[in-house]
């Protein structure tokens, strides 16, 4: 069994002018007002999204970036089969326009992936642009012969063996297998309210 390595062209931030830290329950409304921004209204429709839908994120990877009190970049890895192999798939990155030349993505990219390794988690998959995470070592190759409940670009699959061999033989459906999402609870004026209304 062979550790995960970030691959050294990978950037790595040591001062940088934000923090990653764990997704908070009050991050929320700025995460979902971000991904808006980010990916436009019809993301909700996107083949991945639904793959989400009713989900949790697996448990510590869920992350946002915070510069100046401000939400500025969010990532979240979720548990799913890969043709019957365990393995988590990342997404959604985001990161705000106004803090886009400051390495927040990557940052989160790297902690992430650190986190994931640390956790024991095999492999992670992606949906998204080959040439922007391949410095961080995926490739469409390790994903070649894995399909998504949806439509989605072939090209545009790619898989990260965080363990040696993880994705060996990985073939068919990607499929959803993470702890259902809990509902927000309501504070206790919300429920005064919807009783008295």
């Amino acid at each position: 069994m062979t550790a995960f390595r970030i691959p050294s062209t990978a950037p790595v931030r040591t001062a940088a002018p934000f923090v990653i830290r764990a997704e908070r329950a009050s991050d929320v409304a700025a995460r979902e007002t971000l991904l808006d921004a980010c990916f436009g209204d019809n993301r909700h429709e996107r083949t991945c999204q639904r793959l989400r839908d009713g989900r949790a994120p697996a448990a510590g990877l869920a992350l946002s970036a915070m510069r100046g009190g401000v939400l500025v970049g969010t990532l979240r890895l979720w548990h799913v089969s890969a043709g019957g192999r365990d393995a988590l798939m990342l997404g959604p990155l985001a990161v705000a326009q106004e803090a886009r030349s400051l390495g927040v993505g990557a940052a989160l990219m790297n902690a992430a992936l650190m986190i994931a390794a640390s956790r024991g988690h095999g492999a992670v998959i992606l949906l998204g642009d080959a040439p922007y995470y391949a410095r961080f070592g995926f490739d469409a190759a390790k994903a070649a012969a894995l399909e998504l409940p949806g439509a989605f670009e072939r090209a545009r699959l790619l898989g990260l063996e965080l363990v040696e061999g993880a994705l060996d033989g990985a073939a068919g459906m990607i499929v959803a297998t993470g702890s259902p999402e809990r509902k927000a609870r309501r504070t206790r004026r919300e429920r005064q309210l919807s009783c008295a209304a």
